[in-house]
């Protein structure tokens, strides 16, 4: 006689009998309190604004008079190149001086990268297990840019705002959290990082002048189509979103 049924109800009794926050998709080891609802919102929070600003990105970049603009927003590292060559063209028209336009860009790219801290402080490596979810290979992904950045040690700051397609800043970020820097460290490295970075690809974009401007001119035509295209992504993947739930919570159910 087969045992396998008894199994099956016993494994669906035991996650019946688990608390809503025992779950392997979360973060935490623990029953969370006040503190971990409000990280995993704040979470959220990047999530949902990462993808709203991205229609507003491209259609910022689509315009010479929209660069300062598309900088002091959303920090931009290709709009600050845009505002480089610019400069160089003495295409520059904006009323606000060209080095505040840099400092709020730095403010605003920086203002929740305190959230990535605490998550790491909060859950050490919790964040990042999320992230990889059960995938092997998201899996592998992150352990070596982990092993990255233990090996930068305090230069991962600098690494990780190199433009490469790898989730390099978050994992940085969580880690120094989990190594207990201190917050007011974080901030003060974050933002002044970011900032050389910022100036560094506007000198970039300075001495190459012509050719940034040339390729801007091209996107310009493009700029508004791109926009829509980029409104309706995040539109697909906000309601494809909200369905797999929605299709999950049913099945729980």
């Amino acid at each position: 006689m087969s045992h396998e049924p008894r199994r099956v109800d016993q494994d669906a009794a035991a996650d019946q009998d688990k608390d809503w926050w025992d779950d392997p998709a979360m973060p935490w080891k623990h029953k969370p309190g006040r503190s971990d609802i409000a990280c995993l919102a704040w979470m959220g929070v990047l999530a949902v604004l990462s993808l709203a600003l991205l229609p507003l990105r491209a259609w910022l970049l689509g315009s010479t008079s929209r660069i300062p603009a598309l900088v002091a927003v959303t920090g931009s590292r290709t709009g600050s190149a845009t505002l480089g060559a610019l400069l160089r063209e003495g295409d520059y028209r904006a009323a606000v001086p060209w080095g505040l336009v840099m400092v709020v860009g730095m403010i605003m790219s920086c203002k929740l990268d305190w959230v990535y801290w605490w998550a790491g402080k909060l859950w050490g490596r919790g964040m990042i297990e999320v992230w990889a979810g059960r995938s092997e290979r998201a899996r592998r992904r992150y352990e070596r840019v982990e092993c990255w950045a233990d090996r930068a040690g305090w230069f991962g700051m600098f690494l990780a705002y190199l433009p490469i397609p790898l989730p390099l800043m978050a994992v940085v970020f969580v880690l120094a959290g989990a190594n207990r820097m201190s917050i007011r460290r974080f901030i003060a490295m974050d933002c002044t990082v970011c900032l050389i970075w910022l100036l560094g690809c506007a000198w970039l974009g300075y001495a190459m002048g012509s050719p940034i401007t040339a390729i801007l001119a091209v996107y310009s035509r493009i700029a508004n189509y791109v926009a829509i295209a980029l409104v309706v992504v995040v539109f697909v993947i906000a309601f494809t979103g909200s369905w797999r739930r929605g299709r999950t919570e049913a099945v729980k159910d």
